[in-house]
């Protein structure tokens, strides 16, 4: 079958022949890929920026975690049976670990990335543990399927920031993760969402088609002058950062209330200094949010059934997967919001 790779470091993604996938052992199933998202972090990978070498020594890897499929075979003791439609948490517990015995999985110390250091979803075919599988209800098609994870992502840095009823948000960066964090900020009963990016009408067109009309180019004026402009001079309840890019940390912690908090979600390729005396005084609040609960897959796949036409604008572009190196340029360019390609 046709996959997409990482098969060496430095810039770039291989398409390969490989054998279909092997036959599941015992809680494993083999899934057909339906739809599969490019991700950010994909991107990042196939550009070979910093904070992605722990994959060097799993290359070559079949790339793809953000993904739906249908359960073709079944290992014993599943749970799942053929025919199922899943989509996939991309992260793989060990099971044996002291955080895996104490029921803390998430946190497991030895864990594994679908698609970043196990063949994930850029094939026609895949074998994972049934455990990963989280069963689609019907109104969610296979390209929604594909959006759970980064609308999980999303969802969960929202809860991570405490986001009220009333609150004045910020979100930084109106990519595919920025989409999905206003998106739950609004659900959560943010009174403004008010989303900043920079010289990137592609994506903010999509904000728009989402709902979202507060966009800030900070390529036409400072970030502190856009939102106090917007907010009548108020400093924002929450920033919610998805730039992947670490100088605009500060300027988000700027433009927040004291007592407020950032939450960053962007994967960053260098450090950020603080100014830490101000940060103290104006009692800022800095967490970090990654991936998500179990249970918030659960909370995202039941916002999806009961409106999946308020979240298909998200996906811009779709392509058969032997298009995924021209869906990925189009993604690196900031040409295409959401990806998704079909094996």
């Amino acid at each position: 079958m046709l996959a997409l790779r990482k098969t060496s470091t430095g810039f770039g993604l291989e398409f390969q022949d490989v054998p279909d996938a092997q036959p599941p052992g015992p809680g494993e199933v083999v899934l057909k890929v339906d739809a599969v998202g490019i991700c950010g972090s994909d991107v990042h990978a196939y550009e070979w920026t910093g904070g992605y070498e722990f994959m060097t020594d799993r290359m070559p890897v079949t790339m793809g975690h953000e993904f739906s499929a249908t359960v073709w075979r079944c290992g014993t003791g599943t749970g799942f049976k053929g025919g199922e439609r899943v989509c996939v948490i991309p992260m793989v517990a060990c099971g044996a670990c002291r955080n895996c015995r104490a029921n803390d999985s998430r946190n497991c110390l030895n864990r594994q990335g679908i698609g970043l250091t196990r063949d994930g979803g850029f094939a026609g075919q895949v074998r994972v543990p049934a455990a990963c599988c989280v069963a689609l209800p019907d109104a969610v098609d296979a390209e929604l399927g594909a959006l759970v994870e980064p609308l999980g992502v999303g969802a969960e840095a929202v809860l991570t920031g405490e986001v009220k009823l009333g609150d004045t948000v910020l979100v930084m960066g109106p990519g595919t993760i920025g989409q999905a964090i206003a998106l739950f900020a609004r659900r959560a009963g943010a009174a403004r969402v008010l989303i900043s990016g920079r010289a990137d009408a592609p994506r903010f067109e999509v904000c728009r088609n989402l709902g979202f009309t507060d966009l800030l180019d900070v390529a036409e004026a400072p970030l502190q002058d856009l939102v106090m402009a917007a907010t009548g001079g108020r400093p924002v309840d929450v920033v919610l950062e998805a730039t992947g890019v670490p100088a605009t940390l500060n300027d988000g912690i700027g433009v927040l209330k004291k007592g407020g908090t950032c939450v960053v979600v962007g994967i960053h390729a260098g450090a950020v200094t603080l100014p830490l005396t101000d940060f103290v005084r104006n009692r800022h609040q800095l967490r970090a949010s990654h991936g998500c609960e179990r249970r918030t897959w659960d909370r995202v796949i039941a916002h999806l059934a009961s409106d999946p036409e308020g979240f298909r604008p998200m996906i811009t572009h779709r392509m058969p997967l032997e298009r995924g190196i021209e869906g990925f340029e189009l993604s690196r360019q900031r040409a295409a919001s959401k990806v998704i390609l079909t094996p």
